[in-house]
């Protein structure tokens, strides 16, 4: 168990093109507070701060305006000595023509030849982070790896266990529209409908007795049975494919009843299974 005065920080540097923004976005998935780019005169500030909060990830390389290796190694001497602060150090790294081809692919141009070929960007950069890549506690070199194969090595080193996919769970009305950005809507309105009951009109899906109607619902139980092994099966395959959040919709007419009992049903089954679950309810909290 980690000790809650302690403030985990992970600074992440590198090459341009060696992967620094897909880690930074890796950890922050991960639960870290991420900011990138930060300027280094900034950062005792920023951590002083901080305090003991969440762990945090910060990206740091050439393109701050402020950097040197002299500066950056003056902030590592800082946190290492810092009571309280738990400093990892990701130098993320690729061989020359590996950082050479991935600007080519992009047809940027390089921060430190912004007037000049990429090349002698590569070079210039790879010789100003010598210093800071020795000073390095964690080097992970990406040159032969894809961005998935990266995102997992990273997910390896600071989440061993693995991450369970965040999941978000919401109900809502057909009356208002179907929500955007979510990744599967189910419709439940071939359910009976409390509605109907004038004793449980006024109530929702969040109550026993409203639950109990839907579920009396001959076709409830194998749908509801289709769903979650559908669920169940789809999250696994997502986190592999390196999606870090998901999300489900359930629909009805008026999204009180039968979407709402959907919706917990499904968001505390999937719990007690240890699933990271977030529940909202659109027309409860409208």
């Amino acid at each position: 168990m980690s000790d809650p005065k302690v403030t985990s920080i992970v600074l992440v540097t590198g090459p341009s093109g060696a992967g620094r923004t897909t880690a930074i976005n890796v950890l922050e998935d991960l639960g870290f507070e991420a900011i990138d780019n930060l300027p280094l005169r900034l950062l005792p500030g920023l951590v002083s701060a901080a305090g003991n909060v969440a762990p945090m990830a910060l990206g740091l390389d050439s393109r701050n305006r402020d950097f040197s290796p002299a500066a950056l190694l003056e902030v590592i001497d800082m946190l290492e000595a810092r009571e309280g602060c738990d400093l990892s150090v990701l130098y993320l790294d690729a061989r020359p023509e590996v950082l050479l081809r991935r600007y080519s692919e992009t047809r940027r141009r390089h921060p430190l030849a912004p007037g000049e070929t990429p090349e002698l960007g590569v070079q210039r950069e790879l010789s100003l982070m010598g210093a800071i890549r020795d000073r390095a506690s964690l080097l992970l070199d990406t040159s032969d790896m894809n961005v998935h194969q990266a995102k997992a090595e990273i997910e390896h080193l600071f989440a061993p266990g693995g991450r369970n996919l965040a999941l978000s769970i919401q109900s809502f009305s057909y009356k208002r529209g179907v929500p955007r950005s979510v990744d599967m809507v189910f419709d439940c309105r071939f359910l009976d409908n409390p509605y109907w009951d004038k004793n449980l009109r006024g109530l929702n899906g969040c109550d026993a007795a409203v639950q109990a109607h839907v579920q009396a619902d001959q076709r409830y139980e194998g749908f509801f049975a289709r769903v979650l092994d559908l669920t169940r099966f789809l999250l696994p395959a997502y986190r592999d494919e390196g999606k870090s959040h998901f999300s489900i919709a359930f629909g009805c007419t008026g999204g009180q009843h039968r979407s709402v009992t959907l919706a917990e049903t499904l968001a505390k089954a999937l719990a007690e299974e240890g699933q990271q679950v977030s529940i909202r309810h659109r027309e409860l909290q409208s």
